[in-house]
């Protein structure tokens, strides 16, 4: 038996907003969309050329607030050709949350708070 991973899901109080992130910050684009007939929820998958796994952001129209992501223990991981102009526009856009510099990756984090591991290829 075999499992390939084909997505993972982020819930996410503004929608465009985080479509907008994505596209800017990792090159992540839209590439379908679900939405409910009576306008209860959105999801959107996004991606890119480099892979077939696709990040799911899932809009509900009753989240009044943003989500609580607790501690945020978890995060996805990109790994980046060009590691000092991913960080360069990461660092002007003042979403990088975390950096080890002893490893040699950084976190940015999203509109809602999920963090995201940028790693230089290679690693």
């Amino acid at each position: 038996m075999k499992f390939k991973m084909v997505h993972e899901n982020y819930n996410v109080f503004d929608l465009q907003k985080s479509l907008d992130f994505y596209e800017k910050t990792l090159g992540l684009k839209e590439k379908r969309r679900k939405e409910a007939a009576d306008g209860s929820f959105i999801i959107v998958y996004v991606g890119n050329e480099e892979t077939d796994f696709e990040l799911e952001l899932t809009w509900l129209k009753d989240m009044d607030r943003k989500y609580n992501l607790g501690d945020c223990e978890f995060h996805l991981a990109f790994q980046v050709d060009d590691y000092k102009a991913s960080h360069d526009l990461h660092e002007k856009m003042g979403c990088i949350c975390y950096e080890n510099f002893e490893m040699g990756i950084y976190f940015i984090t999203d509109p809602d708070g999920y963090w995201l591991e940028i790693v230089p290829a290679g690693k």
